[in-house]
């Protein structure tokens, strides 16, 4: 990196509409007498905007305390029942190695040699006395109950926590409990902001925006996004036979975060300020070793906990997972976004609820691609082992069926489960015989709802090396649990061994990616969404950014989480720089309209598009989708009645730029309305995205039915809002392609992902390792899928590709 850059000073920006005085870093304010709530002048609103946020997403008060609680009642049932498991059966007598005479006047012979359950527990005095006698039980259980009572301290905390946001929600927001699950975040959101209009919560700002309350919010997952990536954190191991892997947990994040962001020595000296000395360029060699050192202790200290941490980590899978896996052996081929891929797809400024939902929308196709990969010989295994497992499998079901008593032969049970397992098993990797899918058209089904792709992977769908990637971001969910159980010996090493080496690297980070936004505090500047600093030439922000490439966001993540968050929020006024970039960009796709199709033949298609794409589910807004998707595929076909007498160079970009442009001729107050317009979205409502719809039904209707409309067609504006974005992003990423080719003159060669970067400057810092780290953060669901909510249900049915998209045996 150039010096000028690697010692470039901290910057304090102002707010294009604040008017507070310049050198106010602390936000505590002097609550004035005479108040009746406490909810002006709050000290901590990052804190505040976060428990209102968490408030209204896990479903209020009583979900949340309920949810805190069986967390509780959940860690004291696993350390009981494993002591009661390890130190109280007699497991001679409970596998009958062990025989017991019961005596009895009433009892016949063969009853006396009956095992039943009570014979294999042990007396309680005995099984007191195991435990007092084992020294490393004790101390495992004294462990055990001090962190559990750590715990119910915390939770006392977090309910009266949760009490507070309650009324604040009742008495300030006016929402009541029983009314909660009917606003979405955005109406909270807004009456956040009406509120600090009429009672300052923050008195440095007259006026709160939509995106000072994601700053807040997000503050440290901006960052972490950041890092992510500019391939800065450590997150890729070197494994022997198995190349590079992408390689980081829950334990790991966990790390990172108390290292950085939140711990006792961490970079920030409170929750919105990082502390003054790392924002000087003079000694960051000193603080440099510093950081190295903290790095040092907490990877010691991780090595210290590895063994009570991989004993709660296994027996926390097991009790969560072994039931499941019994009941449905396939769901450990379901696949899942790794927690990689989730920060690797995240936009600046993306609430946990919009990730989830983008990830939720981009699930099955991502399963389906995924899916299209077969290897034709382990087809033929497979086939053949499901026979013969069948074969042996029906006979016993037929002998139980016939008589009984067959039951009762030891291991009989035993041998039709796992008969059963690996009858499951074999299944999955037989393709469904009468699908035809088309790789390519799968993964831009896929980058419609991800936002997110490599360069080299454009023309490539149909390769294993991009299948490989592509598993990195989604993983299967026996590699998310082998992952975990390995985490709390690997962090350590990562910590100690990489992460340390690249403290350096950190410090400037820290200083040279930190602004301090008055009213806001120190936030990662990457977060402003600012063309002009961290734009990308190549993502069609040239002759606006000013960037160098160490400044530049990769793969065009500046402008397309300006994009998103423009989107997400209509009535949000961004500065001059990104509404330029904006108006940039309506006029290009307006250009590239004229020569698209129009869009009543993209509507007309949606039909066939979405039978082509076997989403049989699709809405609406999905069914749009697809026909822009599709259109190449179909414009190529030559099917009867298309009108050929144009064929676009880039069919897949000029077809999105037809239907945003419809979608932006729609928006306007006093258009007039084609019949393909009828259900396109309209911003100019006040309350948020509405629709042109016809109102005389409306007018007619009652108040509750006026309500259930409105949720209707907030919805509904929430997808289409979703396939805006959606068009956005194949329309600039198909726009980027056109850009790289023309600037390289001819089609770059697949090249191997480095952290899925496309960045075609010099990397700065380069990631080998992987990670691990224990639950230290107080969570008793240990590393439980606790950032998954979208549907994992796996896709039993794996498609059969065209030859050109079968993996080699």
């Amino acid at each position: 990196m150039a010096d000028f850059e690697t010692y470039q000073e901290y910057q304090r920006i102002e707010d294009y509409d604040e008017d507070s005085p310049q050198g106010e870093e602390d936000l505590l304010i002097h609550v004035p007498e005479g108040r009746g709530d406490p909810w002006h002048h709050i000290k901590n609103l990052d804190n505040f905007f976060t428990r209102i946020y968490h408030f209204h997403q896990k479903n209020g008060f009583a979900c949340m305390v309920l949810s805190e609680f069986f967390e509780l009642v959940q860690f004291l049932f696993v350390v009981t029942f494993t002591t009661f498991l390890f130190n109280c059966v007699e497991y001679d007598v409970l596998f009958a190695n062990r025989a017991v005479n019961h005596t009895g006047q009433s009892l016949g012979p063969l009853d006396r040699n009956k095992v039943t359950l009570p014979d294999a527990i042990l007396p309680r005095e005995q099984c007191t006395e195991r435990i007092e006698g084992n020294s490393w039980i004790i101390f495992l259980l004294i462990m055990a109950a001090i962190f559990w009572v750590y715990r119910l301290v915390k939770v006392i905390c977090n309910v009266l926590s949760y009490w507070e946001i309650r009324q604040f929600y009742i008495k300030a927001l006016k929402i009541q409990m029983d009314e909660l699950c009917n606003f979405s975040w955005q109406e909270v959101q807004g009456r956040l902001i009406h509120l600090q209009r009429e009672q300052p919560m923050c008195v440095q700002k007259r006026e709160l925006s939509e995106l000072d309350i994601y700053h807040r919010i997000l503050r440290f997952k901006n960052y972490t996004v950041a890092m992510i990536n500019k391939s800065l954190l450590p997150v890729r191991l070197r494994v022997p036979f198995f190349g590079d892997m992408i390689f980081l947990t829950q334990g790991l994040k966990y790390n990172f975060e108390l290292i950085l962001f939140w711990g006792p020595l961490s970079l920030f000296q409170n929750k919105w300020s990082l502390h003054p000395k790392y924002k000087r360029a003079a000694n960051r060699q000193e603080l440099s070793k510093q950081l190295s050192r903290v790095i040092l202790l907490t990877g010691m200290v991780n090595l210290l906990l590895c063994p009570f941490v991989v004993v709660w980590q296994v027996l926390y899978a097991f009790f969560s997972y072994a039931e499941v896996i019994k009941r449905e052996p396939g769901s450990l081929g379901a696949r899942r976004w790794s927690l990689y891929g989730r920060l690797y797809l995240r936009h600046f400024n993306e609430l946990d609820h919009e990730l989830q939902g983008r990830l939720g929308r981009g699930y099955k196709p991502a399963a389906k691609y995924m899916n299209a990969f077969v290897s034709p010989l382990l087809t033929v295994l497979a086939k053949n082992v499901a026979f013969f497992s069948g074969s042996v499998l029906a006979v016993l079901i037929l002998l139980t069926v016939y008589d009984e008593d067959v039951l009762t032969v030891q291991h009989i049970l035993t041998a039709i489960t796992v008969l059963g397992v690996v009858i499951t098993v074999s299944r999955s990797f037989i393709p469904d015989e009468h699908m035809v899918w088309y790789p390519e058209q799968l993964l831009q089904c896929v980058l419609a709802h991800i936002h997110y792709m490599p360069d080299h992977w454009k023309g490539n769908g149909n390769k294993s090396e991009t299948r490989d990637e592509m598993a990195q971001l989604f993983q299967y969910k026996a590699v998310f649990i082998l992952e975990e159980l390995l985490s709390p010996i690997i962090t350590p090493f990562i910590l100690i061994f990489s992460l340390r080496n690249k403290s350096l690297e950190i410090i400037d980070f820290f200083r040279n990616f930190t602004v301090d936004v008055a009213g806001v505090g120190d936030i990662c500047s990457f977060a402003q969404m600012d063309i002009r600093r961290h734009g990308n030439p190549q993502w069609m922000s040239e002759g606006q950014t000013e960037a160098s490439v160490y400044q530049q966001a990769e793969n065009g993540k500046t402008e397309l989480s300006l994009m998103h968050f423009t989107i997400k929020n209509p009535h949000w006024q961004p500065p001059q720089e990104s509404s330029v970039f904006i108006s940039h960009l309506k006029e290009k796709v307006q250009q590239d309209a004229q020569t698209g199709p129009s869009p009543q033949l993209l509507l007309s298609e949606a039909p066939l598009c979405t039978s082509l794409l076997s989403n049989e589910s699709a809405t609406g807004p999905d069914n749009l989708l697809a026909s822009v998707l599709a259109h190449p595929v179909l414009t190529a076909s030559g099917l009867p009645g298309w009108n050929h007498r144009f064929i676009p160079q880039n069919s897949a970009a000029s077809a999105a730029a037809s239907v945003l442009a419809s979608l932006s001729s729609s928006q306007q107050p006093h258009a007039g309305r084609s019949r393909s317009h009828t259900l396109l979205p309209s911003r100019q409502h006040q309350d948020g995205p509405m629709y042109y719809s016809e109102h005389t039904v409306g007018d007619s209707m009652s108040a509750s039915d006026s309500k259930m409309l409105s949720q209707s067609k907030s919805a509904l504006a929430s997808e289409f809002a979703s396939a805006e974005m959606s068009l956005h992003a194949i329309y600039m990423h198909e726009v980027h392609q056109q850009k790289t080719q023309h600037t390289s003159g001819l089609l770059q060669a697949p090249v191997p992902m480095r952290d899925l970067s496309t960045n075609s400057g010099p990397q700065i810092l380069s990631s080998q390792t992987v990670s691990l780290v224990p639950p230290s953060s107080g969570r008793l669901g240990g590393w439980a899928e606790e950032e998954e909510d979208v549907d994992e249900e796996e896709i039993n049915t794996s498609p059969v590709p065209d030859q050109t998209s079968r993996g080699s045996s």
